[in-house]
């Protein structure tokens, strides 16, 4: 039974929190208190600044990450190799990444990966343009670090696909060290290092027969 509230402005306050990922009203009726509980100029700063995030907030024109310029700090940063691209599903991985220390490339954020139960296809996630920064000649290296799932795996399958045209381009996949089932974002940072230090070719993966 869906809880009633005295007051209208805290049930709607209620239900735009209970719209979060992973948040139930009960929780989301304890975030709201507790906000009402601050300070007006906390809570107002606390607002302001989700307005802020989405209305500034952009994606980096070459990799799709999220960025405040048009070219993300990671693309801008001419100390990274270009040679490598590091192929992502999300904003998440990225940082999951960034964080072992271990690549030393660029990425490609995908957005999404293929899943035609959830009407998901290769035209709705960010592969087209993969491909232009191939065709580009300056990728020497695609790592293909998408989650060890069956969705992962048929992405993983369609860009190798995509990018057979390209011979001089090497494909690469995290070692089976991220266990199948798993996905990037949960997998502990010295897993995910040392899976990306021992990527093999994605055309050793599989069978050939």
């Amino acid at each position: 039974m869906e809880q009633e509230f005295a007051s209208r402005l805290l049930e709607n306050a209620v239900s735009e929190f209970a719209q979060l990922p992973g948040i139930g009203r009960k929780t989301a009726l304890r975030l709201v208190l507790y906000l009402l509980k601050q300070p007006e100029d906390s809570a107002t700063r606390f607002g302001e600044s989700i307005i802020k995030l989405r209305k500034e907030i952009r994606y980096c024109r070459v990799c799709h990450n999220i960025s405040e310029t048009e070219t993300c700090p990671i693309c801008a940063n001419p100390k990274r190799d270009r040679s490598t691209v590091c192929v992502v599903e999300n904003v998440k991985d990225v940082m999951s990444i960034e964080n072992t220390g271990q690549h030393h490339g660029l990425y490609h954020v995908l957005g999404g990966l293929i899943s035609p139960m959830d009407g998901i296809g290769p035209q709705d996630i960010e592969i087209e343009s993969l491909a232009e920064r191939v065709r580009s000649g300056e990728v020497r290296e695609v790592i293909l670090a998408l989650s060890a799932t069956m969705e992962g795996d048929t992405t993983n399958f369609y860009i190798y696909r995509k990018l057979a045209p390209y011979p001089d381009v090497k494909i690469t996949i995290l070692a089976r060290g991220v266990s199948v089932g798993n996905e990037i974002e949960y997998t502990d940072e010295l897993t995910l290092g040392r899976s990306i230090l021992n990527r093999t070719l994605f055309s050793d993966s599989f069978s050939k027969e």
